[in-house]
């Protein structure tokens, strides 16, 4: 499994990058490991809707289950990878890269503090 250091993890499975004010989401290796074959992904929010921590972000579907995508921060969302709706299976081969999935403007930087390293995610099922 890859957890990239420079990351922040939910337990619920969910990779945050800032970049400046924004927090790029998506899930993680382990996440996308656990569905196996991504066949569905749909973004439930829209660009310039105001989310809250916790909220609904994404649906998944693979061939063995379906999850939810949890939104770990406050804000204002920017921009969404409307690319996974065609390709969803970028998220098994590049889930840290191409399948974020979320861009959003933070409005409470503190929520970040409740994240975890990439060491404290690894631990999670060490």
């Amino acid at each position: 499994m890859n957890f990239p250091a420079n990351l922040k993890y939910r337990t619920t499975d969910e990779w945050v990058r800032i970049e400046d004010d924004i927090a790029v989401i998506g899930i993680t290796d382990r996440a996308q490991d656990h569905l196996s074959d991504v066949v569905f992904v749909e973004i439930v929010v829209a660009v310039d809707d105001e989310v809250s921590k916790d909220d609904v972000g994404a649906t998944i579907e693979s061939v063995k289950a379906a999850a939810d995508v949890n939104i770990p921060v406050s804000g204002t969302v920017t921009e969404i990878n409307e690319g996974l709706a065609d390709t969803p299976e970028t998220v098994n081969s590049d889930p840290y890269g191409a399948a974020w999935m979320l861009k959003i403007k933070m409005s409470s930087p503190s929520e970040l503090d409740d994240l975890l390293s990439a060491d404290d995610y690894k631990a999670l099922e060490d």
